[in-house]
């Protein structure tokens, strides 16, 4: 069933009404300041939305994984100091607590329009545990839950699912209603002709979301370690590289059925990953002593045609290589400019998980160069593979 979002009510709904908005600022620090804002800005279409309809919004998130501790290296002060610069119009408060007396006096405090960020709601092992008590602390905070998170939604916590039970309102943010409506789509009906570009390490993280992708692609254009798995299976040396060995005989069952499925003919090795002054170009079968960490350039010449054909739907997940090392970065940045061309002919490009983003970013192509950037990347994968999500499963239904 689809679920409620905050544009389903009239705007005069939301003034003076507190609301806990979910959002997923898990992002990079360096030195006490923010190193990539891209899911604060995720976040901004849905806080400008609220706020300027007058609501007051009690801000939660988590911050890496502090195991229920207090971590000042894990802190939400530097996203609320980024948040705010994002923000100048409006009045951006931060808390170092996320429950309790001083942050129940906070929220009464809060005037319509503006927005108090809580402190990393991971200090507290009880948020992970989807503890009763914990929830109802959070919920007692406000009338209305949004969820703005739709990375952490594939797990049942207490800000994303013990606390949203509690309240009456429970609503879908516009970044989330934007993933649910690019992800439903790929997952029930893409638009044809379908291209699958798949890489990244494990194939184990993907399986469900590949069952299900693989029979609605038209072609699957398969990198990273996951080519090392499938090209075991046809019997082709792949020397030193990872090989997911629980995986070998799905691989030769999905080859066997059908030609839809392309792997790479030439590969970039190397000793190890450190040895990139020894890096080899190689066709076909890959030496003992060596392993693949890219595509080569006949491998991203054949996938790059394919991609940027225009038309249709490409959903891209997973890097082709050890993109972070330039020497391997030539087959995920050709992938990545090759998802831009096929989005500027008229093709639904969605790319989905954090390495795949980055590596957007590595190209230098812009977010206006995609059609949509899923934020949640194993989050993204479950629900294309069919599994419900808690954080969207408590969401009100239409």
């Amino acid at each position: 069933m689809p679920k409620k979002s905050v544009t389903d009510f009239p705007d005069d709904f939301y003034r003076g009404k507190t609301i806990l908005l979910r959002v997923d600022f898990n992002v990079p620090l360096k030195d006490g300041k923010v190193d990539d804002d891209y899911r604060i800005r995720s976040s901004l279409p849905t806080l400008n939305y609220l706020a300027s309809r007058e609501a007051k919004l009690v801000v939660a998130s988590h911050l890496g994984r502090p195991e229920g501790k207090r971590n000042p290296d894990m802190s939400l002060k530097p996203v609320a100091e980024r948040l705010q610069s994002l923000l100048p119009d409006r009045q951006v408060k931060w808390i170092d607590e996320c429950v309790g007396r001083d942050v129940e006096k906070a929220v009464k405090e809060l005037k319509n329009g503006n927005i108090l960020l809580l402190e990393n709601l991971r200090f507290h092992a009880e948020e992970e545990r989807n503890d009763e008590e914990f929830s109802k602390s959070l919920a007692s905070l406000a009338e209305v839950f949004v969820n703005d998170a739709f990375a952490t939604s594939h797990r049942k916590h207490a800000s994303t699912y013990g606390a949203p039970a509690l309240l009456q309102y429970r609503l879908a943010g516009l970044q989330v209603q934007k993933e649910l409506e690019y992800l439903t789509k790929i997952r029930d009906r893409p638009d044809k002709p379908f291209v699958l570009v798949a890489g990244g390490l494990k194939i184990r993280d993907k399986i469900e979301a590949l069952k299900t992708l693989i029979e609605k692609a038209d072609k699957v254009l398969v990198g990273g370690c996951l080519a090392y798995t499938f090209l075991a299976s046809k019997g082709i040396s792949v020397g030193d590289s990872l090989v997911e060995d629980d995986f070998v005989e799905w691989a030769g069952k999905i080859l066997a059925e059908g030609s839809k499925i392309i792997l790479p003919e030439d590969h970039l090795v190397a000793p190890n990953i450190d040895a990139t002054n020894q890096v080899q170009l190689v066709r076909g079968e890959i030496p003992s002593g060596m392993r693949g960490f890219d595509i080569g350039p006949s491998t991203l010449q054949t996938y790059t045609s394919i991609i940027s054909s225009g038309g249709g739907t490409v959903f891209w997940n997973g890097p082709m290589g050890a993109f972070e090392f330039r020497e391997f970065s030539h087959g995920t940045i050709g992938v990545a400019l090759a998802i831009a061309l096929a989005h500027f002919r008229g093709a639904t490009t969605v790319v989905g998980g954090g390495e795949t983003a980055s590596a957007l970013g590595k190209a230098k192509v812009r977010e206006s160069e995609v059609s949509h950037i899923s934020t949640g990347g194993g989050a993204s994968l479950e629900y294309i593979g069919g599994k419900t999500l808690p954080g969207i499963d408590v969401l009100s239904e239409k």
